[in-house]
C-alpha cells in the first residue's frame, strides 16, 4: 500500500485569496441610444455593473458594446425590460428565475 500524504487544512482559509468586497458600483440607466456606447464600455471597464432599462430594440441598442463586453469576459443578460451588464469577475446568478 502507499504511504499516503499528510494534508493539513487548519490554516487553509488564511492562505486563500478571496476578494474582500465588490469594488465597483451598480449604475442605473436607460439604454435608448442617447448614451454613447463608449460610455457604457467605460463603466464596465471600471468594474461597474450596469442595470439598463431597454427603450427600443435591444439588439440594435446594445450592438455597439455587447461583443466588446463578452470578449473581455463580461456578462450580458436580458431580464424582463432590463439589460444587466457585468464586468469580468462579477457573476450574474439567474438560478432563481
Amino acid at each position: 500500500m502507499s504511504d499516503g500524504f499528510n494534508l493539513d487544512l487548519r490554516n487553509a482559509e488564511e492562505e486563500i485569496d478571496v476578494p474582500e468586497s465588490f469594488d465597483g458600483s451598480v449604475v442605473l440607466g436607460v439604454l435608448d441610444g442617447t448614451t454613447p456606447d463608449g460610455d457604457w464600455l467605460g463603466e464596465v471597464h471600471d468594474g461597474n455593473v450596469l442595470l439598463l432599462a431597454v427603450d427600443g430594440d435591444l439588439n440594435d441598442l446594445a450592438s455597439g458594446f455587447a461583443s466588446d463586453v463578452k470578449d473581455a469576459g463580461g456578462t450580458l443578460m436580458h431580464f424582463r425590460e432590463f439589460l444587466v451588464v457585468a464586468p469580468p469577475g462579477v457573476g450574474v446568478d439567474a438560478d432563481r428565475l
